[in-house]
């Protein structure tokens, strides 16, 4: 969701390209160009003021460094603000002297509160901790339900509660608190170190909320009050966590639907207007689309030069490096890889994420500025239709695609949906990536890797 605001500031910083000192004159048009793409990447009016204040300053009164021309100088400068912006460290999550801690998720109806809670259930379980859940949502019909989906589709304890008749006719505070109650109470019984209270939101702020999140807050004493802002809605969402954090004084934030084309500006404004640390992003759908907020990682990626750590550690949890060793040693032999090999890879792949979020991770500068183009134009169906030629091939054939004729192609093509062309494309590319992985591990590495890295940018999916 950085894209845009990334693409503004690389272009405000072609200012001073070409310059060979910094004066007073291009240092100003440098400022405005970064003040205009702040403000059209919808950050805080205040928060855009003191940040170009800070830049303005730095720039005007540090020692130009020798080995940085004008323009590195300033893309120093807006990375190190921003970075004191965002908080220079990953927030930590703090806990009770006595278990359960309890995170009081807090947030407008829509934000996105029951699946965030699910998904920071299942990283909390990544990380050794025994999570509970449940929702004290009496208000909508089918939000503890809801939340009973979410649980059950991630193997978490769940504590369902019993509304009475009275409850059910006529919802309201005693229900959620008596709820809130028992659930911390049962997992103790159950030895939960972690409870995760799901509350109630509304389409706005209003005073009978906030009064039942005070009141939540003051019988469960959480560790964490969570904050769960839906980052497309801009800067509704830096005015709603002002204003429960005014009541509540919130803990942390987590922004979801960064995987969306929102402009970036409340996860700069956020931190600033609250004081409070942006601590996870939901990046997606699915339950482990959801990571720990890094600083320096956000900015890396705002500044145009990606996210390589968060790229490795994706790749370290998801991808078996058993089979991705044996797949390297197989591809760099004489004998190659087969096709079997080759869908295994794909599948390997498709756990990281979509192709789309991979590639926003690289550096949308110098090599990699041509893949950064054409991340719009990834087919992510492509994946799907060549697993299925894949998959409509014999296994004689798939460790031997030689054997493959023409009425083959057109009997593959039909089992798999696809058409002749698609079977030859897949067949084409693959030959050629055989043919340069043997290359490399015969010693043509270099000028192999060059041409492979060619193709990519000339192809971004099969049949172009």
């Amino acid at each position: 969701m950085f894209e845009n605001l990334s693409d503004k500031l690389q272009r405000s910083f072609k200012t001073l390209r070409g310059q060979g000192t910094i004066s007073d004159e291009n240092i100003s048009d440098a400022i405005r160009e970064i003040r205009l793409a702040l403000l059209e990447s919808d950050v805080n009016l205040t928060v855009v003021n003191e940040l170009v204040e800070h830049i303005r300053i730095r720039a005007i009164g540090e020692k130009v460094a020798t080995a940085l021309s004008p323009s590195e100088q300033i893309v120093k400068i807006v990375h190190d603000e921003l970075v004191n912006l965002l908080g220079r460290d990953t927030a930590r999550f703090q806990k009770a002297s006595q278990p359960p801690s309890v995170i009081l998720m807090a947030g407008l109806q829509g934000s996105g509160k029951t699946t965030t809670s699910g998904k920071l259930a299942q990283w909390l379980k990544k990380a050794g901790h025994r999570p509970m859940l449940v929702s004290v949502d009496v208000y909508r019909p089918a939000a503890r339900e809801q939340l009973a989906i979410v649980a059950r589709s991630i193997s978490a304890q769940l504590y369902e509660g019993k509304l009475t008749d009275s409850d059910i006719a006529k919802p309201g505070t005693e229900a959620v608190l008596r709820l809130a109650k028992e659930a911390k109470r049962d997992a103790a019984n159950f030895g939960c170190d972690m409870l995760i209270v799901d509350t109630a939101g509304r389409n706005q702020i209003d005073a009978s909320l906030m009064d039942e999140m005070a009141q939540l807050k003051k019988l469960l004493n959480p560790s964490e009050i969570l904050f769960v802002a839906d980052a497309m809605t801009g800067q509704d969402a830096v005015n709603s966590a002002k204003a429960f954090n005014d009541l509540l004084t919130i803990t942390g934030a987590i922004l979801t639907k960064m995987d969306g084309d929102a402009r970036g500006g409340a996860a700069l404004s956020i931190r600033h207007v609250t004081g409070a640390p942006i601590k996870f992003l939901g990046t997606g759908e699915k339950p482990d689309a959801f990571e720990p907020f890094h600083p320096d990682r956000i900015v890396s990626r705002i500044m145009g030069h990606g996210d390589i750590a968060t790229l490795l550690e994706r790749a370290e949890s998801t991808l078996d490096r058993g089979k991705a060793e044996q797949f390297a040693k197989k591809a760099l032999s004489g004998d190659g890889f087969t096709l079997d090999d080759f869908r295994d890879q794909l599948r390997q792949i498709k756990k990281m994420g979509s192709m789309k979020s991979i590639l926003k991770m690289l550096p949308s500068v110098g090599p990699f500025a041509g893949m950064q183009q054409a991340v719009e134009n990834v087919d992510e169906g492509q994946f799907t239709r060549v697993e299925s030629i894949i998959n409509s091939m014999t296994q004689k054939e798939r460790l031997d695609h030689e054997i493959i004729n023409g009425n083959r192609r057109k009997r593959i093509a039909k089992g798999s949906g696809t058409t002749v062309q698609d079977v030859n494309n897949l067949l084409r590319q693959y030959a050629q990536m055989r043919k340069m992985f043997k290359s490399m591990g015969s010693g043509g590495g270099i000028k192999a890797q060059q041409r492979m890295m060619s193709q990519m940018q000339g192809k971004q999916k099969f049949g172009r």
